[in-house]
Parts: structure tokens; sequence; C-alpha cells
């Protein structure tokens, strides 16, 4: 495979959860799995190094290496630099555990995308992220590294994840591929990056973004916005859950929701109902409602 692969799905499939999902864990179920999500046109999934201390990559993997003719079909997106106090091995000084913290630096991001590549099992990690703004961050260094990994084949794309424009800007402006995708918290449960300008830059700057919580944790459902999501929703013969995607998705670089449900008839569902088109009172009418006032 060659070039930078655009997330050209509606949605991505969360993995957070997969380490939690005990009648996922063996390797043949989870590739049928797998495989079903893939004939409903759903190839894209989101990792990070920190889901169960890696075993969401290395289930993964093991449902790839049992029906290998998949790993040329799934797209994989992935995230380092979070190193839970688990991960620490620095003794932390005086304290009794290892001390939660970012590493972003040229041999920590190296090393891992050379792991979950071996926990995946796949030639190429399609998208990866940088996971958090990391204050003791060189730019130059960590774009070394992830454009030196561009070059060998062993990514598609660089992004990042939960930065400020000006974060991602510093970054960009060390390195010599592009960053092709930002992955932010976007819901109607929390709409701020609509209004502080960084979802204005992400989508200006040609950022993919990629929206992380897009149900706010269930916020969504239960908060201000659940009875104008609940008539809407039954006007359209559609789920609120749903509506809140087609809701993200209605805005400008079409978000790319990541969903963490594992459930084959949610995820269908959710697949389906987010593709519904939303007039701009329908968007501006969820919008009042999420936020308790009328726009301006």
């Amino acid at each position: 495979m060659t070039g930078s692969p655009a997330i050209d799905a509606p949605l991505l499939l969360g993995m957070m959860r997969l380490h939690e999902e005990p009648e996922l864990h063996a390797p043949a179920r989870l590739a049928d799995w797998l495989e079903a999500r893939l004939d409903e046109g759903l190839a894209w999934f989101d990792h990070a190094d920190i889901y169960g201390g890696g075993q969401g990559e290395a289930l993964f993997g093991a449902a790839l290496r049992a029906r290998p003719a998949l790993a040329s079909r799934v797209r994989v997106v992935t995230k380092t630099g979070i190193v839970t106090p688990e991960g620490d091995a620095s003794g932390a000084l005086h304290r009794d555990k290892g001390i939660k913290h970012y590493d972003s630096s040229r041999g920590y991001v190296a090393a891992a995308i050379d792991a979950a590549l071996a926990r995946l099992g796949v030639e190429r990690l399609d998208h990866f992220l940088i996971h958090r703004p990391d204050p003791l961050m060189e730019a130059e260094a960590t774009g070394r590294a992830l454009d030196d990994a561009i070059a060998a084949g062993k990514l598609g794309a660089a992004g990042v994840s939960n930065f400020l424009p000006e974060q991602w800007r510093r970054l960009q402006g060390a390195m010599h591929q592009r960053l092709e995708s930002h992955q932010l918290q976007l819901s109607l449960a929390h709409t701020a990056p609509l209004f502080d300008g960084c979802f204005d830059a992400l989508v200006g700057d040609g950022l993919t973004p990629l929206a992380w919580s897009p149900l706010g944790g269930g916020r969504v459902l239960t908060g201000p916005a659940r009875p104008e999501l609940l008539a809407q929703a039954e006007a359209h013969g559609i789920t609120p859950a749903g509506l809140a995607l087609a809701w993200l998705r209605a805005l400008p670089g079409r978000p790319r929701p990541v969903i963490g449900s594992l459930k084959a008839e949610r995820i269908r569902a959710l697949h389906a109902d987010a593709a519904l088109e939303l007039p701009r009172p329908a968007w501006f009418a969820l919008l009042e409602a999420a936020r308790g006032q009328e726009v301006a």
C-alpha cells in the first residue's frame, strides 16, 4: 500500500473497550466480528497503546493472524504519548508507584510505532496520532520520528489528538509530511470547539476531524438536548444516538465520530442513522437545546 489513506468512512469503531469484552477475546470470534463490520462498509478501527495497556491492540492482532485475509481490508488508527503510572519505569522518585505523564520524544515515538505494528500484526499503521499535547515536546525531534516512519512505510499518515491550533502548528512546522487528522472531543454535550476557534482552525488547516466521545459518554442522550433529540428522532424514524451523530456529520469537514460500542446491532443502527442529512433549522434546534440558549 502506498500514499496517505483518507479516512473515508462515516464513522470509526473505537477499540478502547475491546479488552473488557471477553466474548470477543477468542481470535476466531473477533475475526468473525471484524469481517462482519468490514462487510457492512466499516473498515476503520481506532486504537491507542494505553487501551488495556496494549491488550486491545494485541487482541486485534491475534484476530488478524487467525484470519490473515482481513489484514489487507482493515484500516487502523492508533495513538501514543500517554504513559500510565503502571507503564512508568522511571522509578518516580520518592513515589510508591509511577506517575502518569506524556512522552513525545523521538525515541519513545519510534519505539511505540514498532510496538504497535507488532501487536496489531499489520504492515502499516494507516493513521498514527500523538495522543496528547506534551509541554516538553521538542517539535523537531517528534516530527523527525513521524517523518522517518512515513518514509519507511510504517505509517500512512500522522496526526494529533486533543491539540490546540498552535500546538499542532508547531509540530507541523517541524515536519516534511503533512499532519492529516486531528481527534478531538466533540458532541452535542461538548460544543466548545465550535465557538473557541479550534474546530475552524483544524478544518482550515486541512485536518480530518475525528470526534471522540461523540455521545458524551451518554450525556448527549440524558442532558438538556434529550427532548429535542427524541422528538426529531421519532419524526425521522431513527435512533436519538444516530441523530446526534448525524448532527456532527453535518459540520464542515464531515467529522468522523469514533463510537465505542462493540454491539453489532447498535453499530448497524448508528451507521445507518448517521447518514441523515439534517436541515439547518433542525441542526440549530438541537444546538439550542444542548446549549440552553438561542444563537445570538
